[in-house]
């Protein structure tokens, strides 16, 4: 007994060692196949991550910063018209970058000059006079053609084709793409990981034969995997565990019909496709349009409202007019009829909300409950807008008392009872009736 006890002692021990060698394998191979995906991710040369397209001897980074705060309103870097032409290629098409500088500084002088091509591009562009910038320096001017030009060259970089050590030049457009390479290297790994299992299961088979004594005469020791087999079997068998089995089948059930019940009515991350892809990242976030500007309600009324067509007109009766989602609006217009938005947060009708309330008296900013909407390409609910949430941002926001008589007597009464600052929960933010009527 002591002998057949040490085998199967060794026997353990080895397979264990063997399994560990593996797991350790397997973990080389996976953090080999990420750092191959980065370096195909970085182009698999620093010397091509590096590489930055020559310039004017402007400042690249300067340039964008000029660039963001005073041509962004009107111009794109690409080639996409805004109001004015897109600039990609200015220094190639104009009639020079001391052109230029003079056009930057004032237009309409060479305008009015009568300088050809500033006639032409004048005329094309609606007659639309464009913004003086007499205080740009010749230096600020080649930093912002310098940035244009890095920004249209920076897509073809990637695409250009980076030498070899042996002088041959090898096209990044042929190479293998980042997510392929992942793949390839994941399904790698999983026939590895079949195969090796394969095996760990022939050594073990192997090892329980070498570890099954002989029995007495006419008595042998049944195999391992009947052994096994009879374990399950009376495992399932005991009313003990199938009691347990099911008593836990049915906390998963009834915990997961609750958690759906509970769900009811909670859209968040409802985030619909609307009828124009207007985007609240380039309007509120690049261009920083007011919030109010469009949603006139949200200090004034109940509602914080939806834009009319009329607001949008106001920018694009002169702005992108050519863009197809632009032209839905023309022909909403044309026709009479209002754009069918898709309403992303609603309320149920039991509970009264007021905007005023929270974003005029109370300074509540519309992240609070709207999350980063300058960030949301696509808007969708952030907060679950439940009772609860509701209730409990009442119990933790302060009440803004500061130079506001209003509320001289609360806080003074507040004072005599708590240390703690006046609360909405403290006015009665609590009662029903605030919500519920």
């Amino acid at each position: 007994m002591y002998q057949q006890s040490m085998n199967k002692q060794f026997a353990m021990s080895r397979l264990s060692t063997f399994c560990g060698a593996f797991a350790l394998s397997l973990a080389i191979l996976v953090g080999s196949g990420q750092a191959m995906a980065q370096d195909s991710a970085a182009g698999g040369d620093p010397a091509a991550a590096t590489s930055a397209p020559a310039g004017g001897g402007g400042d690249v980074e300067k340039g964008k910063s000029l660039f963001t705060n005073n041509c962004a309103q009107c111009h794109a870097a690409s080639d996409e018209v805004v109001v004015g032409p897109g600039l990609k290629g200015v220094r190639q098409r104009t009639p020079g970058e001391d052109w230029l500088k003079k056009w930057i500084r004032n237009s309409q002088a060479v305008v009015a000059s009568g300088d050809a091509y500033a006639v032409g591009v004048y005329n094309k562009f609606n007659k639309i006079a464009m913004s003086s910038f007499p205080n740009l320096s010749d230096s600020d001017i080649t930093s912002i053609l310098d940035y244009i030009d890095s920004a249209n060259a920076a897509p073809a970089a990637a695409a250009t084709a980076v030498p070899a050590a042996g002088g041959q030049a090898t096209a990044a457009a042929t190479s293998e793409s980042p997510s392929n390479l992942f793949t390839f290297v994941l399904v790698a790994l999983l026939v590895v990981m079949l195969l090796v299992l394969g095996v760990l299961l022939a050594i073990v088979s192997i090892l329980s034969k070498a570890v099954t004594p002989a029995g007495g005469e006419g008595t042998t020791e049944a195999p391992f995997m009947q052994r096994l087999r009879d374990g399950l079997t009376n495992t399932i068998n005991n009313p003990v565990a199938r009691s347990i089995v099911i008593w836990i089948f049915l906390f998963v059930v009834v915990k997961s019909t609750l958690d759906g019940l509970y769900g009811i009515g909670i859209q968040q991350g409802y985030a619909p496709k609307q009828p124009i892809a207007y985007s609240h990242k380039l309007h509120a976030g690049q261009y920083k349009i007011d919030c109010n500007y469009c949603h006139t309600g949200a200090n004034r009324g109940k509602s914080a409202t939806i834009p009319s067509a009329n607001i949008c007109m106001n920018c694009h009766g002169v702005i992108k007019k050519e863009s197809p989602e632009i032209q839905k609006i023309y022909a909403a217009i044309e026709q009479n009829r209002p754009i069918e938005w898709i309403r992303v947060h609603n309320l149920p009708d039991l509970a009264y909300f007021n905007h005023a309330q929270h974003a005029n008296v109370g300074n509540i900013q519309c992240q609070t409950c709207h999350g980063e909407i300058e960030k949301m390409e696509v808007v969708e609910q952030r907060s679950s807008l439940t009772m609860g949430w509701c209730i409990d941002c009442h119990r933790k926001t302060e009440v803004n008392t500061k130079d506001n008589a209003y509320y001289d007597k609360l806080v003074a009464l507040h004072r005599k009872e708590s240390k703690e600052p006046l609360k909405v929960a403290n006015i009665g933010g609590l009662e029903c009736s605030k919500c519920h009527y």
